[in-house]
């Protein structure tokens, strides 16, 4: 999940280039994508082809977890 929010700050990305750059498939990042929308970590906006993007509670988030990587290892 923390390579989701990471890739889709700034301009976002589509669910193509989710699944390629995180290495899921079409079938395992629904899943991701809906609890990080549902948790308020992201968002989609409808074009001709949805765009995710983490969201400023996103990025807290993904902060945290870099703090706790970097505790850890």
């Amino acid at each position: 999940m923390a390579l989701i929010l990471a890739l889709c700050q700034g301009e976002g990305a589509n669910k193509t280039k989710i699944v390629y750059q995180v290495g899921l498939n079409f079938r395992t990042v629904i899943p991701y994508l809906s609890l990080l929308i549902e948790k308020g970590h992201m968002t989609s906006e409808e074009r001709d082809l949805t765009i995710y993007r983490t969201t400023q509670k996103g990025k807290q988030v993904l902060e945290a977890l870099k703090i706790v990587e970097a505790i850890y290892t």
